[in-house]
């Protein structure tokens, strides 16, 4: 196993210390044993210990308690955050998501209420030994995804852990155990229970993965695609295409609103905006990705736009996204286009000043002309603004003079 030496172990590994020193049992567990096993660096470290939740904040006075039902308090050293969970066993789970209630028990409960055996694993720092109650070493070894025990209990008592399957699969290349991936099949219908919230972080953090083609290929193949969204109706042309399109974005990690739009750009806008309010998207990324559909058939008829038109698509902050939305889209179509090409030829022969000059004129300029107030000042500025844009006027006299001869076109 691969040691860290970043501030979060170091952290870790004071908090877990003066556990011991104590007298309480204290180990690494979950997620970060999983990575350090696969010498990839942990993104945090939790650990499970013997101590109950007031204990730990005896030892510990600034602790605070998130999730006191649970038995989590989160203590913080060195500038981190470092979750301290009791060891427990779970109750029943009537909502199919959080137990209902949690008893305080032994290691080995703790480990056997986890969700997969890869994340079941404990890990002891000062022994520098892997604690395996659950057959996780085996299952790293074999590239294996499996639930601890019963998968359809697993997924009964938390719908989620379907979605976190997929996503753990794919990220670490692992094969999905065939006795899980029959239970998901099984169990995938419900993903209704589940918030909406839930689900889009959950897609969202398999969509901006560079593993986003492998995870979209397991949504479909396990039957979760099409309980995403109930706006969101699968197809499976549709649904090839989207695979191919994320394949071929670039591997490293892209934005939400590319990975969205790459899944959604052969929908409406309106029906975009429908899903992505289904799936509670915030109003900026519900934006961005109707901003992107509409302007997506502009950008592929890229030697017909004005000027202006092509400035006013560079002038917004998801201009380079478009650019490889649009390339995606074309690489991956049947007919062969060249829009991607035309449109970054003429985007490249714009100086970068020009895309959004600023304007000649201005409303307290329309009103010293004699344009009453109201909607027509913002035509007339608008269409004045093109015209600058346009490069058909070129100085504030001449932008004066349009403004003037628009207004008495009425």
């Amino acid at each position: 196993m691969k040691m860290n030496s970043s501030s979060a172990w170091d952290a870790a590994l004071l908090v877990l210390e003066r556990l011991r020193a104590s007298g309480h049992r204290a180990l690494l567990a979950g997620g970060c044993v999983r990575d350090m096993l696969l010498e990839q660096p942990p993104k945090d470290y939790d650990i499970a210990t013997s101590a109950k939740p007031e204990q730990v904040t005896a030892i510990f006075p600034g602790a605070r308690h998130v999730g006191a039902k649970f038995g989590v308090v989160l203590v913080r050293r060195l500038h981190h955050d470092i979750e301290v969970a009791t060891f427990r066993s779970d109750g029943s789970y009537s909502d199919g998501r959080r137990p209902d209630s949690v008893a305080f028990g032994t290691e080995l409960e703790d480990a056997r209420r986890r969700d997969f055996t890869i994340n079941g694993l404990f890990y002891d720092p000062i022994e520098q030994r892997v604690i395996d109650h659950v057959g996780g070493g085996d299952d790293l070894s074999a590239k294996l995804l499996r639930t601890i025990g019963d998968p359809d209990l697993r997924f009964a008592e938390d719908h989620l852990r379907m979605l976190r399957a997929v996503r753990l699969a794919s990220r670490l290349g692992f094969t999905i155990d065939p006795a899980t991936a029959e239970s998901i099949r099984r169990h995938a219908a419900e993903l209704r229970a589940i918030s909406a919230e839930r689900i889009w972080m959950e897609l969202e953090r398999m969509l901006t993965a560079p593993t986003r083609a492998v995870a979209w290929t397991h949504l479909r193949s396990l039957g979760l695609r099409m309980y995403l969204a109930s706006s969101w109706l699968g197809d499976g042309a549709k649904d090839e295409k989207i695979g191919r399109r994320l394949a071929e974005l670039p591997s490293g990690t892209v934005s939400a609103s590319l990975a969205l739009s790459v899944a959604l750009c052969d929908e409406t806008p309106d029906s975009a905006v429908a899903i992505g309010r289904e799936l509670r998207l915030s109003n900026r990324l519900n934006d961005d990705v109707r901003w992107f559909i509409r302007s997506l058939p502009s950008a592929a008829r890229a030697t017909e736009l004005e000027l202006a038109e092509v400035k006013e698509l560079m002038a917004h902050s998801e201009w380079e996204n478009l650019l490889e939305l649009l390339r995606v889209v074309e690489i991956t179509s049947t007919t062969k286009g060249a829009a991607f090409t035309a449109i970054q030829d003429r985007a490249r022969a714009i100086p970068h000043d020009e895309i959004s000059p600023a304007p000649f004129l201005c409303g307290e300029d329309a009103l010293a002309m004699g344009v009453p107030p109201g909607p027509r000042i913002g035509e007339i500025l608008s269409a004045v603004y093109r015209a600058q844009r346009n490069l058909e006027i070129r100085t504030r006299d001449e932008a004066a003079a349009l403004a003037i001869r628009l207004f008495q076109l009425g």
